[in-house]
């Protein structure tokens, strides 16, 4: 009984393995997943995962009643829309956000992502949706600091991974690690950080919502940086779609109004 029963067993192991590699042989997978692209998976799903910081207003924070809102946000949520799916939003802090993305956890970063040749290596991008200003932001009595040279051998408060980060090394500063913009201003009025480099729209926003912070904007640079949607590579379909549901959002007006009502202006066109 014991013999029939391993040999009961290795037949059921046997047929387990041939249907597995039919599968593998058909391009698919035990999940089902693999060989798909990506759009497909997002359709079948009927689910955009959307990676965000939820910390980071006007483009991604929560409201006095706790919802999370944005701009960047509402452009997510407007992406989704024209694919046909929900938005699902998972928030974490900036510098895990791509792991993420690598993991599988969710399928792209919709939060200010900017273009850098690193992470071109890994992602494809999106049309530029936004045209904005990089800002020097120094407390208010650090006079010495009155442009982007003045950054060298000094401490600007930065996310690690940023693109901000790497251009104030790129000045010669010393980057301080920090996961918020509050953050940033906390270490430049304490004397613990030299300086910080954000989008204008980050440091307009703070300075309206906080009017008697002893910080100021001392320079803005004279190119544009543009927010663009990153997806793994080899998705072409998927950046092809997302591309149209930007258009279509700008051709309606869409992206306009949501820029006027987080930003006070539209920094949606490159004009």
């Amino acid at each position: 009984m014991k013999y029939k029963s391993l040999r009961g067993r290795a037949g059921l192991i046997a047929a387990a393995v041939v249907f597995i590699l039919s599968g593998c042989q058909s391009g698919g997978s035990i999940q089902g997943q693999e060989g798909v692209d990506l759009l497909s998976q997002i359709q079948q799903r009927g689910v955009l995962r959307i990676g965000t910081e939820g910390t980071y207003s006007p483009n991604s924070y929560h409201d006095e009643s706790g919802e999370l809102v944005g701009f960047d946000v509402e452009v997510a949520r407007g992406v989704a829309e024209q694919l046909g799916v929900k938005a699902e939003f998972v928030e974490a802090e900036w510098d895990s956000l791509f792991a993420s993305m690598d993991a599988g956890r969710i399928d792209t970063v919709i939060n200010e992502v900017e273009y850098s040749e690193e992470r071109a290596e890994k992602y494809d991008f999106s049309d530029p949706y936004t045209y904005v200003h990089g800002a020097l932001l120094v407390a208010a009595d650090h006079p010495e600091i009155a442009g982007f040279d003045d950054l060298k051998g000094r401490r600007s408060a930065q996310n690690m991974t940023s693109s901000w980060g790497r251009m104030a090394e790129s000045y010669g500063a010393e980057v301080v690690s920090v996961d918020t913009l509050t953050q940033c201003v906390e270490l430049l009025t304490s004397g613990r950080a030299d300086a910080t480099l954000n989008a204008e729209t980050a440091f307009y926003d703070y300075l309206k919502q906080h009017p008697e912070a002893p910080v100021t904007i001392v320079a803005m640079t004279d190119s544009t940086t543009s927010s663009l949607i990153p997806v793994k590579k080899n998705n072409p379909e998927l950046v092809e779609a997302i591309n149209n549901a930007l258009q279509a959002m700008r051709d309606s007006g869409e992206l306009a109004r949501l820029s006027e009502k987080y930003f006070g202006s539209d920094i949606t066109n490159a004009d």
